[in-house]
């Protein structure tokens, strides 16, 4: 009788430690997913704000110097690798402040046909910028977390992977930027 209960316990306790497991393993895999989302999704907020900021350049309604800076460091943003990325997206960031930080910079150019539009534009794609940055940086918290447990790295639950890293660059908006 007793060694009947002793298989008993250690078959429930076999169990109960697969399915732990097999949770963990689930719970791995669904916050990666969720960190390819917030890298997809950034990735598209960044594209969309260097899109804005190549037709604000090429909008003929800022001065010849104004639209030079701004679409060069677009430019640079779209074109850079992957070691530079960081760099390039933080040099439009301030390339952008410095433009729409000048006196009067949204007055003149919601007065321009057309100005007013892109100016919701630009206001909303740095906005979005903003907010996927965090969340993908929210994402990889969390998943370099999960990550680092006892249990995952013992069993190697996340495979080969290596430790997601965080996207650092400087994305303030300009002061002068309606932001909610």
């Amino acid at each position: 009788m007793t060694s009947t209960m002793a298989v008993l316990v250690a078959g429930l306790v076999v169990v109960l430690l697969a399915v732990y497991v097999s949770w963990r393993a689930g719970r791995l895999d669904r916050l990666h997913i969720r960190l390819e989302l917030a890298s997809e999704s950034m990735e598209a907020a960044l594209t969309r704000r260097r899109a804005v900021v190549l037709e604000l350049a090429g909008s003929r309604l800022l001065d010849p110097a104004t639209s030079l800076v701004l679409a060069a460091a677009a430019h640079e943003a779209r074109i850079a690798g992957p070691e530079e990325r960081e760099h390039a997206e933080s040099d439009l960031s301030r390339a952008l402040r410095a433009a729409v930080d000048q006196e009067r910079f949204r007055e003149k150019l919601a007065e321009s046909p057309g100005g007013a539009d892109l100016l919701e534009e630009l206001d909303a794609a740095v906005a979005k910028v903003v907010y996927a940055r965090r969340f993908y940086n929210n994402a990889v918290a969390v998943t370099r977390t999960a990550q680092r447990r006892w249990l995952a790295r013992t069993l190697r639950l996340a495979g080969h992977t290596d430790y997601p890293s965080f996207f650092e660059i400087d994305d303030n908006p300009p002061a002068t930027m309606a932001t909610e």
